[in-house]
């Protein structure tokens, strides 16, 4: 439904843009107009990512707030001197922290650089501003793009927020860490609560980078519109002169002029030199220089991912001293995982052959454990070939645990309740009604190239319950299913 709906936004502001590739790049910028959808759009989004960010915020200073509270209770039985010294202020500046979060509209925010440079970011408010100092290119959608425009600011004034806390934080983090490391007698008394804290501050680092992440992540129709802009002599000359980038380098007036360029050895003369210097070193040279890049590239590749979990570059590098747990930083939509999956039970003397077709929702607790309900529905195919005959044979209630032990397999267990006797239309069966059964086992994950069928779960397991039930039902149960998210 959301991409039928970015599909006729973007239609609508094609057609908004008179067909603009048909335009000269310089004669675009009289014929755009844009709808005031697209900056509700922007709103939108910004003013999701904002209240996100100001309650994970506000959350995280009162959790450290009571965490150094305790500690300070501790510390003050052995030593009320040091207490007294070491969080002085304490609780007052985390108060006074969490209000300018929850107050700062950034409406004294300018575009000077603080922190990490976003570079759609940037862009988005440059174009914000560009077509706000235009008039003619918002018509009757100026409200909508002040509001835009203000809702970013505030967004962006709140990331630097978050920034200057992060980095209060590591302050006292390094703080209490001296003052143990030089009284190691009191690690058992302050290590565990310590510890805590750590990892509240290498949680709430993650939670900030997914933030910005998810600023940083533009949708079609905002890449479309910044596109268009991007042909616009004016906007080019406005993003040299008002953009943060300008702002940290003072980018030249010629700045994209070629004339700047003249003195600057050219593409050729550097690859002339490159072969010279390869050359000298005889027929093995060529060959030595490609792997010698190789190996270059792929550790460059390596530093890269450690540095983009690490903190992205934003200065959140923090190892941690434990093993994090990357589901912890996730909003609750983006940890759950759904699934589909059927068996198939021969017949016996009580039952036809039977097929089970279910249904599951489960919910990431870590990177390898997973909990999760399901529902079932028992379809009857009959007594054989020659006398087939479909039928609503019971129903099902699943719940579920995955605990994955190696690569691609796991350990699955879990409880169930069937309900196995033929009904037509819908019944309510009484609860001693239902049988219950306990299933432990194996479960392999095997990647398949089908978008559909990705991941294909193929489980064995055990029913350890099955011989308390009467008519008995078989022991070993054999399932495949899909997995997606």
């Amino acid at each position: 439904m959301r991409i039928l709906q970015g599909a006729v936004l973007l239609l609508l502001f094609c057609l908004s843009s008179s067909c603009f590739a048909q335009v000269e790049p310089d004669k675009t910028a009289g014929m755009l107009n844009f709808p005031s959808r697209f900056f509700s759009r922007i709103q939108n989004k910004t003013a999701n990512l904002d209240q996100q960010l100001t309650r994970q915020t506000e959350k995280y200073l009162q959790k450290m707030a009571r965490r150094e509270e305790r500690l300070r209770k501790k510390l003050y039985k052995v030593d009320s001197a040091a207490a007294k010294s070491l969080f002085a202020g304490s609780a007052e500046r985390y108060a006074a922290l969490s209000q300018r979060m929850a107050g700062d509209t950034g409406s004294s925010n300018s575009l000077n650089l603080n922190g990490e440079y976003q570079a759609y970011t940037d862009s988005l408010q440059g174009m914000l501003k560009f077509v706000g100092a235009n008039p003619g290119l918002a018509g009757s959608s100026s409200p909508a793009l002040q509001s835009s425009l203000r809702q970013l600011q505030s967004l962006q004034a709140k990331m630097q927020d978050a920034d200057e806390i992060k980095e209060y934080i590591r302050q006292r983090k390094q703080q209490l860490s001296q003052y143990i490391q030089q009284h190691t007698n009191l690690i058992g008394l302050l290590g565990k609560d310590y510890q805590a804290m750590n990892q509240d501050i290498y949680y709430y680092s993650q939670q900030v980078r997914e933030y910005k992440e998810m600023l940083n992540d533009p949708d079609k129709l905002t890449k479309q519109a910044l596109t268009l802009l991007n042909k616009l002599p004016a906007f080019q000359a406005f993003m040299k002169q008002n953009s943060q980038l300008a702002g940290l380098f003072g980018l030249p007036s010629n700045y994209g002029d070629p004339a700047s360029l003249a003195g600057l050895q050219t593409r050729d003369q550097v690859a002339a030199l490159i072969q010279q210097q390869v050359s000298a070193g005889g027929a093995g040279g060529a060959a030595a220089l490609q792997s010698n890049l190789q190996s270059a590239q792929s550790q460059l590749d390596g530093y890269k991912d450690k540095l983009s979990k690490l903190g992205g570059g934003s200065g959140d590098i923090d190892m941690p001293d434990f093993k994090p747990n990357d589901q912890k930083t996730k909003a609750f939509w983006k940890r759950l995982e759904y699934g589909t999956n059927f068996q198939t039970t021969r017949n016996n003397y009580y039952f036809p052959t039977v097929s089970d077709f279910g249904l599951s929702v489960g919910y990431k607790v870590s990177d390898r454990s997973t909990i999760g309900v399901g529902a079932s529905y028992k379809l009857g195919w009959g007594n054989g070939i020659r006398h087939i005959a479909f039928s609503s044979q019971g129903a099902g209630l699943r719940s579920f645990v995955d605990v994955r032990l190696k690569g691609s397999f796991s350990m699955t267990g879990g409880l169930e309740y069937n309900y196995t006797t033929p009904f037509k239309g819908v019944q309510l069966p009484a609860w001693d009604r239902w049988t219950k059964s306990g299933l432990i086992g194996v479960s392999k994950t095997v990647s398949m190239k089908s978008r559909v069928f990705k991941k294909t779960k193929v489980q064995l397991l055990w029913d350890f319950l099955s011989y308390q039930q009467v008519p008995g039902t078989q022991a070993v149960v054999f399932r495949i299913g899909y997995v997606w998210r």
